[in-house]
């Protein structure tokens, strides 16, 4: 298994792959940051890694 997150480029707030694939976009969940997370902001093979092992990152 690999952990797989996001960095908000606005304000560095790190989110997991799992929510933003959850919820596909999402207002980043950082302090007075309105900046706007999508699962496509992760890199491609990353994507493909969690989509297919998706069942390990259960919480």
């Amino acid at each position: 298994m690999r952990i797989i997150t996001h960095t908000c480029p606005a304000c560095g707030t790190i989110v997991a792959a799992n929510e933003l694939e959850d919820n596909r976009v999402m207002k980043c969940p950082g302090l007075d940051c309105e900046a706007v997370l999508r699962f496509t902001d992760l890199p491609e093979d990353a994507r493909g890694y969690f989509l297919e092992h998706r069942e390990q990152y259960r919480i």
